[in-house]
């Protein structure tokens, strides 16, 4: 991945932001007045997005809004959303990140298969 790639990841985690903001999910509802979302519940909501993903998969079933493709596939699209919602709400920048820990995964000597074969080497 490189910097091209970071910028497009940032720049939608922005644009993905930004329309949640105009859907109203940072305003209350009953004042109109902003809201500060609180991490833990939007961090709760990916996790549902993964478990969603899961049954999916599990029970092979495509998607109920997009019949025409298949469940997890729209399940892990859902949770990749509100990760970049997350990041724009926050500013993080992801895009960085996920160089920086790509980049690092390649040389970890627990990523290696001759690492992963040996006694208590990760399985999966």
């Amino acid at each position: 991945m490189n910097t091209v790639a970071k910028i497009i990841i940032n720049n939608l985690c922005d644009d993905l932001h930004f329309d949640n903001v105009d859907a109203g999910w940072y305003t209350d509802i009953k004042t109109s007045l902003p809201l500060e979302r609180n991490v833990g519940e939007i961090i709760a909501l990916i996790h549902s997005e993964l478990s969603e993903a899961l049954e999916a998969y599990r029970k092979g079933l495509n998607d109920d809004k997009l019949p025409h493709r298949v469940g997890i596939e729209v399940e892990l699209a859902d949770a990749v959303i509100r990760i970049m919602d997350l990041c724009g709400y926050q500013k993080l920048d992801l895009g960085g990140a996920m160089l920086e820990k790509i980049a690092y995964n390649r040389q970890r000597a627990d990523h290696k298969v001759q690492n992963r074969l040996k006694d208590g080497g990760k399985k999966f």
